[in-house]
C-alpha cells in the first residue's frame, strides 16, 4: 500500500517529510509527492529518501509537458542512486491545459496519447543507460546518455489515466497506471482497459480520512465541485455514474453561480470518492478497492473531519487495517 502527499503540495515541505517518517514506519510500500505549482517533487523526495529507511519514492503525478525526457531520467537515476535498494515509481500523466500552459507556459498538446507513447518510448531509452538518438513527432535528441551510472534497479514507469484510450496505452507501454478520484464501483471498468493493452500494475488514490464527516462535507463539496469543472474529470464522473450532478454543477458554475454549483455536488458522490469517518469505514473503503481490482491502493489522506495532522496517523494506521 502506497500513500501520497498530493492533498500537502502546497503546505511546507516538513508535512510531507512527516507523512513518509510515518509511512516508513507503519511498512507502507511507497510514498508518493505530486507536483503542480507548490513543492517541487525530486527536491521532496530526496529529502524524504534520507529521513526514512525502506520506503519506496514516487512522484504522483508530474505533468510531463514541463520536463523532457532525458532530464526525468537524470532526477529518476539520481534518486534511484540515493535509494539503490528501494523502488523508486515515476508517476506522469498529461495533465491540464491550466497547470501546463497557464502556470508553466510550455505547449499542452493537441494529441495526448501519441506524446505519452512517445515521451514513455524515449524516455525508457534514456534510462537504459546506453546512448540515445531519437527522432519522434514530440522529441528529437542527439547522442544523449545519461551521465548518472545506472542502478541495477531501474525506476517503474507509471501513466496517470482516466479515459479509455490512456487506460489501454498505459496497459500497453507502462509498467502501472495511477487511477484518481474514481469510485471502487468505476474501477472493474478502469482495470478492463488497461487489460487490453497489457498487464501493468494498477494502483488507484483512495481517498479516506479518519474524521467527523459532517465536518468535512465542505471541504469534500468543494474538491469534488473544482474537479468536475474540468473536461477529463467531468467524463470519469459521468462514466462512474454522477452524470446528472456533473451537469448541473457544469451549468451552474458556467453561469456564475458558485453555490448552485456546489450545493449539485451530490452525497453520493462525496461518500463514494472522498470518504471521512471511522477507522472501520477507512479500512473497509480500502478493502473495496482491493476487491475491485488495485494491486496498490495509495491512500489519499483526507485531513478535512479532524485537525491537520491529528487525522493524518489515524487514517495510515486504519488504512492498513490496525482497527482500534
Amino acid at each position: 500500500m502506497g500513500v501520497t502527499a498530493a492533498p500537502f503540495i502546497k503546505d511546507r515541505p516538513e508535512r510531507t517529510l512527516e507523512l513518509a517518517r510515518i509511512a516508513d514506519t507503519l511498512g507502507y510500500h511507497s510514498v508518493w509527492v505530486a507536483e503542480v505549482n507548490g513543492l517541487e517533487a525530486f527536491s521532496i523526495l530526496g529529502a524524504a529518501s534520507q529521513a526514512t529507511h525502506i520506503v519506496g519514492l514516487g512522484t504522483g503525478v508530474l505533468p510531463l509537458q514541463v520536463r523532457t525526457p532525458p532530464l526525468l531520467a537524470m532526477a529518476a537515476a539520481s534518486l534511484q542512486q540515493l535509494v539503490p535498494e528501494r523502488e523508486v515509481i515515476l508517476g506522469i500523466g498529461i495533465s491540464s491545459p491550466v497547470v501546463v500552459s497557464d502556470w508553466h507556459g510550455t505547449d499542452y498538446g493537441s494529441r495526448p496519447l501519441s506524446q505519452v507513447r512517445e515521451f514513455v518510448a524515449l524516455l525508457r531509452e534514456c534510462l537504459s543507460g546506453e546512448p540515445v538518438t531519437f527522432q519522434g513527432d514530440f522529441y528529437e535528441v542527439r547522442r544523449f546518455r545519461l551521465g548518472v551510472e545506472v542502478a541495477i534497479r531501474r525506476p517503474r514507469i507509471v501513466i496517470g489515466a482516466l479515459g479509455e484510450g490512456m487506460l489501454r496505452l498505459a496497459g500497453e507501454v507502462a509498467d502501472g497506471v495511477l487511477l484518481n478520484y474514481i469510485p471502487a464501483s468505476h474501477v472493474p471498468w478502469a482495470v478492463e482497459q488497461v487489460r487490453r493493452g497489457g498487464d501493468a500494475t494498477i494502483y488507484a488514490n483512495v481517498h479516506v480520512g479518519v474524521g467527523d464527516r459532517s465536518i468535512a462535507e465542505r471541504s469534500a463539496r468543494y474538491d469534488l465541485f473544482s474537479y468536475a469543472v474540468v473536461d477529463s474529470y467531468a467524463r470519469s464522473f459521468s462514466r462512474a455514474g454522477f452524470a446528472e450532478a456533473v451537469e448541473e454543477i457544469r451549468a451552474a458554475h458556467q453561469a456564475g453561480h458558485r453555490a448552485a454549483a456546489l450545493a449539485a455536488v451530490t452525497d453520493s458522490m462525496i461518500d463514494a470518492i472522498n470518504v471521512v469517518g471511522d477507522a472501520s469505514l477507512v479500512h473497509q473503503t480500502v478493502q473495496r478497492y482491493r476487491d475491485a481490482g488495485v494491486d496498490v491502493p495509495v491512500i489519499f489522506p483526507l485531513t478535512w473531519g479532524a485537525e491537520g495532522m491529528l487525522a493524518l496517523e489515524p487514517t495510515l494506521v486504519a488504512a492498513i487495517g490496525r482497527v482500534a
